[in-house]
């Protein structure tokens, strides 16, 4: 296994770990209505880089897991709602939506770097597919970690003085 395809693999593990966690916290965080329609939409965007790492590694005779499945199941639906409105109820929502924050950020961070080193070594290689893919992931990569970046500096006054 070469470091490409250990990038591929790391990158593709990460980008289905953050559309999970998007999801996530789309879901624990439901009534804060900019927070799920936004982390659903960039659940969205770490799903299509999955499928595109995916069929990128298979053209280099790499073979990565399955997409995630975006179905959902109607019960567990319904106990993420319940999760959802109890968690409105408490206290210290915003600590939790804080830290949720915090983790993406974090996860999304990680991702870009495996991006940007993706990319440089495509170039090293003169992979034009593999620069192709990093060119259109890595920008969209780089606006979740903004938007999780504005989200904490936005709420963090407020929530952190009204302990």
């Amino acid at each position: 296994m070469n470091g490409i395809t250990l990038t591929l693999r790391v990158l593709h593990r990460g980008e289905r770990h953050l559309a999970h966690d998007l999801v996530t916290v789309a879901e624990r965080h439901r009534t804060e209505h900019e927070v799920h329609h936004v982390a659903t939409d960039l659940a969205g965007w770490s799903r299509d880089h999955v499928r595109r790492l995916a069929e990128v590694a298979a053209h280099h005779g790499v073979r990565l897991g399955d997409p995630p499945d975006t179905s959902s199941d109607g019960v567990l639906a319904t106990l993420r709602a319940k999760a959802s409105e109890a968690v409105a109820h408490r206290p210290e929502p915003g600590l939790l939506l804080l830290r949720d924050l915090r983790e993406l950020h974090l996860a999304a961070a990680e991702n870009s770097l495996h991006w940007e080193m993706l990319a440089q070594a495509a170039q090293a290689a003169r992979d034009s597919e593999l620069l192709g893919l990093a060119s259109a992931c890595h920008p969209r990569t780089l606006r979740q970690m903004r938007w999780t970046n504005t989200m904490i500096k936005n709420l963090s006054p407020q929530l952190l003085n009204s302990l």
